[in-house]
């Protein structure tokens, strides 16, 4: 008996593999989103270019009605607007009142969205809009001071709300661009960024701190006639600081405090923490071990920049 030859009938119909997946629809992802906002002259457009030199995408003058659909417009994938920034300020007359609700509406999208807002004595702004001769954009044809008034006024409620508030009065435009760069230059690695800032009390207490240290209690180079020309980066200056009991003992705790704090301060959502040693002048000593805290927090893997804010004032 012979065996019968294989069937040469088609196999029934039905799926053999997984086949072809009908691709779907593209998920929008989050944006971190900065809001750029504050008074007219207290440095919004050196703030516009540091991001927009640190690769966000930069808006300037965006109607807070806006803002949603610009939101849902970056978070498409192939977009390339993972980070944005925009400026909303009193020029938008129409539609300022409803930024407060319209920044809520990005954050329960599951956005991530700061208001930064900067802020500057009517001094300075007087001074600032004198130097360039401009006219205040809220009084084109009255007193700069009379437009400053009506410029707070409208922007009470988002400077109420605003998740940073800097004093840009005694800053230049050096120094902002220097702080906001430290700030923002780690935005989209879910990393605390640290800014390590030596001063001296001499020019006034930095307002953007949030912890601050005194280190006057040590000697001071100012008073070595060799050192007093050089500043805290230099080794001998350094090592006249650093190489003392107290400074090491000083030192250690101070370490040992911000190792406890910062991964504190991030879980409890806090993006930017800025730790201040301030000495006299703010050239030998806070230079110094302001140099030295830094270095020991990027050892730790923490982002931590340092900025040394007087050291080459006279």
């Amino acid at each position: 008996m012979t065996a019968a030859p294989p069937s040469t009938a088609a196999p029934p119909p039905g799926p053999v593999g997984p086949g072809p997946v009908e691709p779907g629809p593209v998920r929008p992802g989050p944006v971190r989103i900065v809001v750029i906002t504050g008074m007219a002259g207290a440095g919004k457009s050196t703030a516009f270019r540091a991001l927009e030199d640190l690769g966000f995408f930069c808006i300037d003058n965006l109607p807070a009605v806006l803002l949603p659909k610009m939101t849902e417009l970056a978070s498409h994938a192939g977009t390339g607007m993972p980070n944005l920034a925009v400026v909303i300020d009193a020029r938008d007359a129409n539609f300022l009142s409803q930024a407060p609700g319209m920044i809520d509406e990005a954050r329960r999208a599951g956005h991530r969205v700061e208001v930064l807002f900067l802020e500057a004595k009517d001094d300075a702004l007087i001074r600032r809009f004198s130097e360039t001769r401009r006219r205040h954009p809220l009084s084109p044809e009255g007193t700069v001071i009379d437009g400053i008034a009506r410029e707070r006024e409208r922007l009470l409620e988002l400077k109420r709300s605003a998740d940073s508030v800097i004093d840009t009065s005694t800053l230049t435009v050096h120094e902002l661009r220097a702080m906001l760069t430290g700030r923002y230059a780690t935005v989209g690695r879910n990393t605390l960024a640290v800014t390590v800032l030596s001063f001296g009390y001499r020019f006034g207490m930095p307002p953007q701190a949030d912890l601050v240290f005194d280190v006057r209690f040590l000697p001071n180079p100012f008073f070595i006639e060799a050192l007093r020309p050089l500043t805290g980066t230099d080794p001998s200056v350094a090592s006249y600081v650093l190489d003392r009991e107290e400074s090491q003992d000083f030192l250690a705790r101070l370490q040992s405090l911000c190792e406890f704090l910062l991964p504190r301060y991030q879980r409890e959502g806090k993006s930017y923490v800025t730790v201040a040693l301030g000495c006299t002048g703010g050239r030998h000593r806070s230079v110094a071990m302001a140099e030295a805290l830094g270095k020991h927090l990027t050892g730790l893997g923490i982002a931590a920049g340092i900025w040394h804010r007087d050291k080459d004032k006279e």
